[in-house]
């Protein structure tokens, strides 16, 4: 008795499915045969990378055959000013993106992200790479592109001096205090005319502010009215 080797059937796509989806398993098996090689150079570490040109040149094709459309969207931007070790400076921007796969058969779309891209510069192609980064990597994500090796983004290494630490935060109360006593030894020193100086010093409204004041500073606030109004009666003396 001869037995027949026992053959898997392939399934047959869904007709009623939404018709995006197939577009997008038949661009990815068409780039699971050949991939994408790593065909350029880091110039500073040496290691071999995908560019976004080869991933553009790899589905440029397939997802015209296919009918589908990706329409990114950038749904966040982020720029920090760096310094490079010799004093130049560099912009960092990190984008968030979405991207939109739409058939052009049926209408039908799929979201995929959001996507980070992150890209430094010199002049003002800091947010151009970094676009081009999240659309590189929800190429290969999305379509599982195969290749080999380290998947590395960019074709240069930027030497970054180490970011200075953050400046200790002052919260609205405290930059107010912070405000108050120079003002304060202003308003004290201004002074011209040592009656209006007692008259003021005596007010309501100045002992309530003098008692208000944090820490040593009512004791402080007194020392200073009283070299003021020693400075103004010295001054009034024959």
């Amino acid at each position: 008795m001869t037995v027949e080797p026992i053959t898997k059937a392939r399934k047959v796509a869904d007709p009623t499915a939404p018709h995006v989806y197939q577009a997008i398993a038949d661009v990815m098996g068409h780039l699971a045969t050949d991939g994408i090689g790593k065909n350029n150079k880091n110039q500073q570490q040496g290691f071999k990378f995908r560019g976004i040109d080869d991933v553009y040149n790899a589905l440029a094709r397939t997802l015209a055959d296919n009918k589908l459309c990706v329409l990114p969207r950038i749904t966040s931007r982020e720029l920090t000013e760096r310094q490079t070790k010799n004093g130049g400076v560099l912009f960092s921007v990190v984008v968030t993106a979405e991207f939109d796969f739409v058939s052009a058969v049926d209408g039908s779309k799929h979201t995929v992200g959001p996507f980070p891209g992150e890209a430094m510069d010199s002049g003002d192609k800091a947010t151009n790479k970094a676009m081009s980064a999240a659309y590189k990597y929800m190429a290969i994500e999305t379509f599982c592109i195969p290749t080999e090796g380290d998947n590395d983004a960019d074709a240069t290494t930027h030497d970054v001096a180490p970011s200075p630490p953050p400046a200790p935060r002052t919260n609205a109360s405290q930059a107010k205090k912070a405000d108050v006593w120079p003002r304060f030894v202003e308003k004290l020193r201004g002074f011209t005319d040592l009656d209006e100086l007692e008259r003021w010093w005596s007010s309501a409204s100045t002992q309530v502010a003098v008692d208000a004041m944090p820490g040593p500073w009512p004791e402080q606030a007194h020392e200073e009215y009283e070299k003021a109004q020693e400075k103004l009666a010295s001054a009034g003396r024959p």
